[in-house]
Protein backbone atom coordinates (compact mmCIF):
# COMPACT_ATOMS: atom_id res chain seq x y z
CA UNK A 1 0.00 0.00 0.00
CA UNK A 2 2.91 2.35 0.63
CA UNK A 3 4.01 1.99 -2.99
CA UNK A 4 0.47 2.81 -4.18
CA UNK A 5 0.40 5.87 -1.90
CA UNK A 6 3.76 7.04 -3.27
CA UNK A 7 2.53 6.54 -6.83
CA UNK A 8 -0.55 8.62 -6.07
CA UNK A 9 1.61 11.31 -4.48
CA UNK A 10 3.80 11.41 -7.59
CA UNK A 11 0.69 11.77 -9.77
CA UNK A 12 -0.46 14.78 -7.73
CA UNK A 13 2.99 16.34 -7.91
CA UNK A 14 3.02 15.82 -11.66
CA UNK A 15 -0.38 17.50 -11.98
CA UNK A 16 0.81 20.40 -9.82
CA UNK A 17 4.06 20.83 -11.74
CA UNK A 18 2.44 23.59 -13.82
CA UNK A 19 0.53 25.34 -11.06
CA UNK A 20 -0.96 28.01 -13.30
CA UNK A 21 -2.43 25.38 -15.61
CA UNK A 22 -3.66 23.29 -12.67
CA UNK A 23 -5.53 26.11 -10.99
CA UNK A 24 -6.90 27.53 -14.24
CA UNK A 25 -8.34 24.13 -15.22
CA UNK A 26 -9.74 23.66 -11.74
CA UNK A 27 -11.33 27.11 -11.77
CA UNK A 28 -12.78 26.68 -15.24
CA UNK A 29 -14.51 23.42 -14.31
CA UNK A 30 -15.91 24.90 -11.11
CA UNK A 31 -17.23 27.90 -13.04
CA UNK A 32 -18.79 25.57 -15.61
CA UNK A 33 -20.71 23.79 -12.84
CA UNK A 34 -22.37 27.05 -11.83
CA UNK A 35 -24.52 26.77 -14.98
CA UNK A 36 -26.34 23.78 -13.45
CA UNK A 37 -27.05 25.71 -10.25
CA UNK A 38 -28.47 28.65 -12.18
CA UNK A 39 -30.58 26.34 -14.36
CA UNK A 40 -32.18 24.49 -11.45
CA UNK A 41 -32.73 27.62 -9.39
CA UNK A 42 -34.57 29.27 -12.29
CA UNK A 43 -36.49 26.07 -13.00
CA UNK A 44 -37.80 25.63 -9.46
CA UNK A 45 -38.68 29.29 -9.12
CA UNK A 46 -41.16 28.73 -11.91
CA UNK A 47 -42.53 25.29 -11.03
CA UNK A 48 -42.12 25.08 -7.24
CA UNK A 49 -41.61 21.34 -6.69
CA UNK A 50 -41.47 18.27 -8.92
CA UNK A 51 -42.68 15.01 -7.35
CA UNK A 52 -41.46 16.01 -3.91
CA UNK A 53 -38.15 17.53 -5.06
CA UNK A 54 -37.43 21.22 -4.54
CA UNK A 55 -34.47 23.48 -5.25
CA UNK A 56 -32.76 22.82 -1.90
CA UNK A 57 -32.80 19.05 -2.39
CA UNK A 58 -31.49 19.33 -5.94
CA UNK A 59 -28.61 21.51 -4.69
CA UNK A 60 -27.64 18.67 -2.34
CA UNK A 61 -27.98 16.23 -5.24
CA UNK A 62 -25.66 18.34 -7.40
CA UNK A 63 -23.18 18.68 -4.54
CA UNK A 64 -23.02 14.89 -4.13
CA UNK A 65 -22.80 14.33 -7.89
CA UNK A 66 -20.02 16.82 -8.59
CA UNK A 67 -17.98 15.85 -5.54
CA UNK A 68 -18.10 12.10 -6.22
CA UNK A 69 -17.64 12.31 -9.99
CA UNK A 70 -14.89 14.90 -9.58
CA UNK A 71 -13.10 12.74 -7.03
CA UNK A 72 -13.12 9.64 -9.23
CA UNK A 73 -12.35 11.34 -12.57
CA UNK A 74 -9.93 13.79 -10.97
CA UNK A 75 -7.98 11.84 -8.37
CA UNK A 76 -8.21 8.48 -10.21
CA UNK A 77 -8.38 9.75 -13.77
CA UNK A 78 -7.51 6.46 -15.44
CA UNK A 79 -10.81 4.97 -14.26
CA UNK A 80 -12.48 6.16 -17.45
CA UNK A 81 -9.69 4.78 -19.65
CA UNK A 82 -9.48 1.17 -18.40
CA UNK A 83 -11.16 -0.23 -21.53
CA UNK A 84 -8.95 1.69 -23.94
CA UNK A 85 -5.80 0.75 -22.00
CA UNK A 86 -6.78 -2.92 -21.98
CA UNK A 87 -7.60 -3.00 -25.68
CA UNK A 88 -4.48 -1.13 -26.79
CA UNK A 89 -1.94 -3.10 -24.77
CA UNK A 90 -1.08 -0.26 -22.39
CA UNK A 91 -1.39 -2.58 -19.39
CA UNK A 92 1.78 -4.47 -20.30
CA UNK A 93 4.10 -2.03 -18.53
CA UNK A 94 1.99 -2.13 -15.36
CA UNK A 95 2.08 -5.94 -15.28
CA UNK A 96 5.85 -5.91 -14.86
CA UNK A 97 5.61 -3.91 -11.61
CA UNK A 98 5.40 -5.56 -8.17
CA UNK A 99 2.14 -3.72 -7.46
CA UNK A 100 -1.56 -4.59 -7.68
CA UNK A 101 -2.40 -3.66 -11.26
CA UNK A 102 -5.79 -1.99 -10.86
CA UNK A 103 -4.95 0.26 -7.89
CA UNK A 104 -1.73 1.30 -9.61
CA UNK A 105 -3.53 2.22 -12.82
CA UNK A 106 -6.23 4.18 -10.98
CA UNK A 107 -3.83 6.39 -9.00
CA UNK A 108 -1.27 6.84 -11.75
CA UNK A 109 -2.91 9.94 -13.24
CA UNK A 110 -4.63 13.01 -11.79
CA UNK A 111 -6.88 15.27 -13.88
CA UNK A 112 -6.82 18.85 -12.58
CA UNK A 113 -10.00 19.88 -14.39
CA UNK A 114 -12.14 17.30 -12.64
CA UNK A 115 -10.67 18.16 -9.25
CA UNK A 116 -12.52 21.43 -9.77
CA UNK A 117 -15.77 19.47 -9.45
CA UNK A 118 -14.74 18.39 -5.95
CA UNK A 119 -14.07 21.97 -4.89
CA UNK A 120 -17.37 23.08 -6.41
CA UNK A 121 -19.38 20.26 -4.82
CA UNK A 122 -18.04 20.90 -1.33
CA UNK A 123 -18.57 24.65 -1.71
CA UNK A 124 -22.11 24.12 -2.99
CA UNK A 125 -23.04 21.96 -0.02
CA UNK A 126 -21.61 24.46 2.47
CA UNK A 127 -23.34 27.33 0.67
CA UNK A 128 -26.77 25.92 -0.21
CA UNK A 129 -26.95 22.54 1.51
CA UNK A 130 -28.02 23.82 4.95
CA UNK A 131 -25.01 22.09 6.55
CA UNK A 132 -25.16 20.83 10.12
CA UNK A 133 -22.72 18.37 11.72
CA UNK A 134 -25.15 15.47 11.15
CA UNK A 135 -25.97 16.48 7.57
CA UNK A 136 -22.27 16.87 6.78
CA UNK A 137 -21.43 13.39 8.11
CA UNK A 138 -24.23 11.87 6.02
CA UNK A 139 -23.09 13.93 3.02
CA UNK A 140 -19.57 12.51 3.35
CA UNK A 141 -21.03 9.00 3.62
CA UNK A 142 -23.14 9.63 0.51
CA UNK A 143 -20.17 10.95 -1.45
CA UNK A 144 -18.05 7.97 -0.43
CA UNK A 145 -20.70 5.47 -1.51
CA UNK A 146 -21.46 7.38 -4.72
CA UNK A 147 -17.74 7.40 -5.56
CA UNK A 148 -17.54 3.64 -4.99
CA UNK A 149 -20.57 3.08 -7.23
CA UNK A 150 -19.18 5.33 -9.95
CA UNK A 151 -15.68 3.87 -9.82
CA UNK A 152 -16.89 0.28 -9.75
CA UNK A 153 -19.27 0.88 -12.65
CA UNK A 154 -16.53 2.44 -14.79
CA UNK A 155 -14.10 -0.40 -14.08
CA UNK A 156 -16.84 -2.96 -14.74
CA UNK A 157 -17.60 -1.43 -18.14
CA UNK A 158 -13.94 -0.95 -18.98
CA UNK A 159 -13.26 -4.63 -18.27
CA UNK A 160 -15.56 -5.56 -21.16
CA UNK A 161 -12.62 -4.71 -23.43
CA UNK A 162 -10.80 -7.82 -22.18
CA UNK A 163 -13.52 -9.96 -23.73
CA UNK A 164 -14.83 -7.95 -26.69
CA UNK A 165 -11.90 -5.73 -27.63
CA UNK A 166 -12.29 -2.00 -28.34
CA UNK A 167 -15.88 -0.87 -27.75
CA UNK A 168 -17.71 2.30 -26.69
CA UNK A 169 -19.16 0.77 -23.51
CA UNK A 170 -17.04 2.85 -21.12
CA UNK A 171 -17.83 6.21 -22.70
CA UNK A 172 -21.51 5.40 -23.15
CA UNK A 173 -21.82 4.13 -19.59
CA UNK A 174 -20.01 7.15 -18.18
CA UNK A 175 -22.20 9.61 -20.06
CA UNK A 176 -25.42 7.75 -19.23
CA UNK A 177 -24.62 7.47 -15.52
CA UNK A 178 -23.65 11.13 -15.13
CA UNK A 179 -26.63 12.29 -17.19
CA UNK A 180 -29.27 10.32 -15.30
CA UNK A 181 -27.63 11.08 -11.96
CA UNK A 182 -28.03 14.79 -12.67
CA UNK A 183 -31.81 14.53 -12.31
CA UNK A 184 -34.02 13.49 -9.39
CA UNK A 185 -34.75 9.83 -10.05
CA UNK A 186 -38.37 10.24 -8.96
CA UNK A 187 -39.19 12.15 -12.16
CA UNK A 188 -38.93 8.81 -13.96
CA UNK A 189 -41.61 6.11 -13.88
CA UNK A 190 -41.98 2.36 -14.24
CA UNK A 191 -39.29 0.39 -15.96
CA UNK A 192 -37.06 3.43 -16.37
CA UNK A 193 -36.86 3.91 -12.63
CA UNK A 194 -36.06 0.21 -12.17
CA UNK A 195 -33.25 0.50 -14.73
CA UNK A 196 -31.80 3.48 -12.87
CA UNK A 197 -31.21 1.26 -9.84
CA UNK A 198 -30.63 -2.14 -11.43
CA UNK A 199 -28.71 -1.46 -14.66
CA UNK A 200 -27.41 2.11 -14.63
CA UNK A 201 -27.00 2.75 -10.88
CA UNK A 202 -27.91 6.45 -11.05
CA UNK A 203 -30.31 6.10 -8.13
CA UNK A 204 -27.48 4.94 -5.86
CA UNK A 205 -25.24 7.75 -7.13
CA UNK A 206 -27.37 10.72 -6.11
CA UNK A 207 -31.06 10.15 -5.31
CA UNK A 208 -30.58 7.78 -2.37
CA UNK A 209 -27.66 9.72 -0.82
CA UNK A 210 -29.64 12.96 -1.14
CA UNK A 211 -32.68 11.45 0.55
CA UNK A 212 -30.45 10.28 3.42
CA UNK A 213 -29.03 13.77 3.90
CA UNK A 214 -32.57 15.11 4.12
CA UNK A 215 -34.05 12.27 6.21
CA UNK A 216 -31.56 9.74 7.53
CA UNK A 217 -32.72 6.14 7.74
CA UNK A 218 -30.35 3.35 8.90
CA UNK A 219 -31.94 0.73 6.62
CA UNK A 220 -31.56 2.83 3.48
CA UNK A 221 -28.06 3.84 4.58
CA UNK A 222 -27.12 0.16 4.84
CA UNK A 223 -28.57 -0.43 1.36
CA UNK A 224 -26.46 2.43 -0.02
CA UNK A 225 -23.28 1.10 1.60
CA UNK A 226 -24.07 -2.40 0.28
CA UNK A 227 -24.56 -1.00 -3.24
CA UNK A 228 -21.26 0.87 -3.10
CA UNK A 229 -19.32 -2.14 -1.82
CA UNK A 230 -21.11 -4.53 -4.20
CA UNK A 231 -20.55 -2.53 -7.39
CA UNK A 232 -16.95 -1.71 -6.49
CA UNK A 233 -16.29 -5.39 -5.77
CA UNK A 234 -17.91 -6.41 -9.06
CA UNK A 235 -15.61 -4.01 -10.90
CA UNK A 236 -12.56 -5.40 -9.10
CA UNK A 237 -13.38 -9.04 -9.85
CA UNK A 238 -14.34 -8.29 -13.44
CA UNK A 239 -11.03 -6.54 -14.07
CA UNK A 240 -8.96 -9.29 -12.46
CA UNK A 241 -10.87 -12.00 -14.31
CA UNK A 242 -10.30 -10.24 -17.62
CA UNK A 243 -6.66 -9.61 -16.81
Amino acid sequence: MRAIALTWQAAWLEALANRRSFWSQLGFMAANDVVWVVFWQLFFRRVGTVRGWDADQVMVLLAILTTSVGWVLGAMANARHIGHMAASGQLDAALSLPLPTLPYLLVRRVDAANVGDVVFGLTLFVWLGAPTPQRFVVFVLGVGCASAVFLGFLVLLGSIAFYLGPNPASDLGLNALVLFSSYPVDIFNGITKVLLYGVIPAGFMTALPTSLVEHFDPTRAAALVAAGVGIATAGWFSFNAGL
